[in-house]
């Protein structure tokens, strides 16, 4: 008789383990490094600067649309910007010096990708893309120990606050939740005013990062 009631539990227990990593909904977090970088062009001549090393924090939800795919919206805070080395120029006769300068983003974004899941040992593999929208929350430049905050509007000085573009990521998710996975976005706007100066001037971000992840 003990016998038999503890094949019922252990049934019981495995159907309900089952049940729990089959669930149509799941909910995770998720953080990590993000090396993030902008494209600027001012009439057409691309400009190039540093990659700045932030970070990223946030949440998101996992809908289950078929064995394969799933559907994940998700909530992000991210620090986004550039950099630019301290230089130093002389010829002989004229010498020029720069200080090394940063340009900080803080993004409030959300994410909403289309996953593939593909069964690998005890997790999975998964791999996906979509877009986002990001709303600016702060934004400040570094240089030479002098911070000055940076305006958002449309004014030709301003940047605009809101930013959308397109994201992919990929990773491995072991059964127990826990995960690792990188991705990579960049913007599809452009985050620039001063269109209308004749300058055809273009700012866009774009990001490269690794984190962990835990799924309940």
């Amino acid at each position: 008789m003990k016998k038999i009631v503890l094949l019922l539990a252990l049934s019981a227990g495995l159907g309900l383990a089952a049940k729990a990593q089959d669930k149509p909904v799941s909910f995770g977090v998720k953080a990590g490094v993000a090396f993030a970088n902008m494209d600027f062009s001012v009439m057409g001549i691309s400009l190039s600067m540093d990659t700045k090393t932030s970070f990223y924090v946030g949440a998101n939800a996992d809908i289950k649309v078929s064995e394969l795919l799933s559907l994940q919206p998700g909530l992000t805070f991210i620090n986004k910007g550039t950099k630019s080395s301290a230089s130093s120029f002389d010829d002989g006769g004229f010498s020029l010096e720069s200080e090394e300068a940063t340009l900080n983003l803080s993004y409030l974004e959300l994410p909403v990708n289309l996953l593939a899941n593909f069964n690998a040992g005890s997790g999975k593999f998964f791999v996906g893309a979509g877009p986002y929208a990001g709303y600016a929350l702060s934004g400040n430049t570094k240089s030479g120990g002098v911070k000055e905050d940076l305006t958002f509007g449309s004014g030709e000085d301003d940047i605009k606050r809101f930013d959308f573009g397109a994201n992919f990521l990929t990773g491995y998710q072991l059964s127990n939740g826990l995960s690792i996975n990188a991705g990579y976005s960049f913007s599809l706007g452009n985050l620039a005013n001063d269109n209308n100066s004749g300058l055809d001037g273009k700012a866009k971000n774009k990001v490269f990062s690794v984190g962990l992840g835990f799924r309940f």
